[in-house]
């Protein structure tokens, strides 16, 4: 019976975090759109790259607030404990940026030369570059912390690592089901895209490399001109979409796409390969 409790607690903290994070998060996200400027009389704003800056901030300091909140008092364990340890794990900070922008770049090539998008030119701000640069990076540790640091962590407690993994990614497409220009299909990008950036932490337990990755995945993809899970920001390259489709992403962007399912299923199954293999070779105590 202990037992029993004691593999239940993850789903529980789990599903005890949903009221207070929307409650709490919803009064910093306000607060932010507010501190932004944004005028809400529209029915769909359009944000300035300094709003979504500023919407970000405040989107960040909601949800570490009721994590630390949880570590603190449920879990009773360190803000850090999630994953954030950074010893040694400047490669896998690395490693993650350059998964992120070759996929990206690699994919507007393929899209070019298959005639899918037409370049249209450049736009180079350096303002509006680093804004962009920092709201991405708060994006990814903001989602990260919550979805793999916080929920995959407990979850896994509950449950068998990967079947972790399928829920805590369920929960993060869901998250972003209503954002601008979804469909079914980018649902399944984005829920594919969960188990992709927790596919390490389920070995690793550290949050640096998904961080990384998802930072630069969404950085690059906007930078080459594509929305980002369906919404427009700051790019460099500019470009049109000849016929919007599933081969281009549309109006959802790249990872509304077939190419990113295709490069999502490479890397889940090269991580799991390549862990699996390393955890049996080496013992590391990690269980398959």
């Amino acid at each position: 019976m202990i037992e029993q409790e004691s593999k239940n607690v993850g789903w529980y903290r789990v599903l005890l975090l949903v009221l207070p994070y929307f409650f709490i998060v919803g009064i910093f996200q306000y607060i932010g759109v507010l501190a932004a400027g944004v005028d809400l009389s529209e029915n769909s704003p359009e944000e300035t790259v300094f709003q979504q800056f500023i919407i970000g901030i405040f989107n960040l300091l909601g949800t570490f607030l009721v994590v630390w909140i949880f570590m603190k008092f449920v879990d009773k364990q360190k803000f850090v404990q999630l994953g954030l340890q950074i010893k040694n794990r400047i490669k896998d900070i690395v490693t993650g940026t350059l998964f992120g922008a070759i996929i990206m770049g690699a994919g507007y090539i393929l899209l070019y030369f298959l005639e899918e998008i037409q370049f249209t030119g450049v736009v180079l701000n350096f303002t509006d570059l680093t804004l962009i640069i920092l709201h991405f990076f708060i994006v990814a540790l903001v989602e990260e912390v919550l979805f793999r640091g916080y929920i995959l962590r407990n979850l896994m407690i509950s449950f068998n690592k990967y079947i972790a993994l399928f829920l805590s990614s369920g929960l993060f497409s869901l998250m972003h089901g209503f954002n601008p220009n979804i469909s079914q299909f980018s649902l399944m990008g984005l829920f594919l895209s969960g188990v992709l950036l927790g596919a390490t932490y389920i070995f690793t337990k550290n949050l640096w490399f998904p961080i990384a990755l998802h930072f630069s995945w969404n950085l690059f993809q906007s930078l080459l001109g594509f929305n980002v899970s369906g919404q427009d920001s700051y790019s460099i390259v500019e470009h049109q979409i000849v016929e919007a489709n599933l081969i281009n992403g549309g109006a959802f962007g790249f990872e509304g796409s077939y190419l990113s399912i295709i490069a999502q299923l490479i890397l889940i199954f090269g991580i799991i390969y390549y862990y699996s293999y390393k955890t049996t070779k080496h013992n590391t105590g990690y269980n398959l």
